[in-house]
C-alpha cells in the first residue's frame, strides 16, 4: 500500500465522518458502505454520550467535523508534501491516548498510519466507542489495513516505538518505563490568552469559543489570562455572555458550584457571573468552570515569563504580540501540521 492508497483511504473516511459533523445526523448518498457502516456509528455516537457525560452531541459533532475538514485531498498532501517517504519496513507504534475530549486520540492514529507503520492502541476508557468503528470502516474502505490496527485494553507489548498521552503523573511513568523506546511523552499543558484592553467584542465571542468549547477540558482550551493592570472585565463578561447556556450541563454545574463555594469560603476575591468565575491566580491549570488571571504591565516581561513556561503551555491566544500565537476564537480548529507539544509526529515515525 502506497502513501497515496493511504491518503484516499482516510478522504473517504472523512466524507463517511461528513453525515455525522452536526448535531443532525443527516444520511448522504454515494458514500462508501453506508449500509454497512451508518446506523451503527450512530449506535457508537449515543454509547459514547452515555459513557461520558462531558461528551455532548455539540462537542462530539464539533470533534468530527474538525476531522471532517482536515481529511482533504487538498489538507493531507498539504500536509504530508513536506516530508520524503520510503519503504521502509513498516514498525509498530504504541499509542496511548486520553480521553479528555472526543477522538483526541486521532491525529496519533492518522499519523501513524499515514506514515505506513502498524498501530497498537490503547484508549482511555473515557472514550473507547469512536475510533475502533472508525478503524474498521477504514479497513473495509482499504483491505490493506487489515492487519495494521490493534486494540488492546492488556498490557503491551511487542512494539517497536511508542506515543504517549497523559497527567504529568503518568508522563513521569511512561518516560520511565519507556526509557529504551523511541518515544513522544505528552504530559499536562494548557493554554493561554493575552489581553491588551484594545479587544473588540467579537474579539471575546472569539475567546469564549477558547474557553468553554469541550467544557474547556482539552489542553488547547484558554484556562488563563493575562491582562493590563486595573482591566475592566466587562466587555469580556458581555462577549461570553452567550455560552450561558452551559450551565444547564449537571456535570458542568456541579463543578461550578463546588468550586464557587470553596472559593467562598476561603474569602477569594472573584467575579462571576452565573456560569463562569474569574480569579486572580498565578497557577496555569484553573478547575472547570473558572479562568485564571494574571495582570501585567511590561511587554516584554510577559514575555520572558511566557518562555520560561512554554513547556507547560500549548497555545497562547493573542492578537499580535507574540510569533506563532493563535487568534480569538482558532485554538479548537487546529491543522494537521499543528502538533501537539510543538513535536513534529510525522517526523518522528519516519526515523523510526
Amino acid at each position: 500500500m502506497n502513501l497515496q492508497q493511504r491518503i484516499t483511504a482516510f478522504v473517504k473516511l472523512g466524507e463517511f465522518l461528513s453525515q455525522f459533523s452536526k448535531v443532525k445526523v443527516e444520511k448522504k448518498e454515494n458514500i462508501n458502505y453506508n449500509d454497512l457502516f451508518f446506523e451503527g456509528f450512530k449506535n457508537q455516537l449515543k454509547l459514547a454520550e452515555e459513557t461520558n457525560g462531558w461528551f455532548s452531541k455539540e462537542n462530539v459533532a464539533f470533534a468530527i467535523n474538525g476531522w471532517v475538514e482536515s481529511l482533504t485531498y487538498e489538507n493531507l498532501n498539504k500536509w504530508l508534501s513536506n516530508y520524503t517517504f520510503s519503504n521502509k519496513q513498516p514498525k509498530t507504534v504504541a499509542i496511548i491516548m486520553a480521553g479528555n475530549i472526543p477522538l483526541v486520540g486521532f491525529h496519533d492514529f492518522l499519523s501513524v498510519l499515514i506514515s505506513g507503520h502498524n498501530a497498537l492502541i490503547k484508549q482511555s476508557s473515557n472514550d473507547k466507542h469512536l475510533l475502533p468503528y472508525l478503524a474498521k470502516y477504514l479497513e473495509y474502505i482499504e483491505p490493506e489495513f487489515k492487519g495494521k490496527i490493534e486494540f488492546t485494553d492488556k498490557k503491551l507489548e511487542n512494539f517497536d516505538a511508542v506515543i504517549a498521552t497523559g497527567s504529568n503523573n503518568t508522563a513521569r511513568y511512561f518516560e520511565y518505563y519507556f526509557k529504551d523506546k523511541p518515544s513522544i511523552i505528552r504530559n499536562n499543558r494548557n493554554s493561554v490568552a493575552i489581553l491588551n484592553g484594545h479587544e473588540t467584542l467579537e474579539d471575546m465571542k472569539a475567546l469564549s469559543e477558547d474557553i468553554f468549547r469541550y467544557y474547556g477540558l482539552g489542553c488547547r482550551n484558554v484556562s488563563k489570562l493575562y491582562v493590563p493592570k486595573n482591566y475592566n472585565f466587562d466587555l469580556f463578561f458581555k462577549g461570553i455572555y452567550h455560552w450561558h447556556p452551559i450551565i444547564e450541563k449537571a456535570k458542568y454545574a456541579n463543578n461550578y458550584d463546588y468550586n464557587k463555594a470553596v472559593y467562598l469560603m476561603s474569602e477569594f476575591d472573584m467575579l462571576e457571573n452565573g456560569f463562569l468565575m474569574i480569579k486572580e491566580d498565578s497557577s496555569a491549570v484553573s478547575p472547570i468552570a473558572t479562568v485564571f488571571y494574571e495582570t501585567y504591565d511590561d511587554y516584554s516581561q510577559l514575555k520572558a515569563k511566557l518562555q520560561e513556561e512554554k513547556k507547560s503551555i500549548q497555545c497562547i491566544v493573542s492578537n499580535g504580540f507574540i510569533e506563532n500565537e493563535i487568534a480569538f476564537g482558532k485554538t479548537q480548529k487546529p491543522q494537521l501540521w499543528d502538533y501537539a507539544d510543538d513535536v513534529d509526529s510525522i517526523e518522528f515515525l519516519l526515523e523510526i
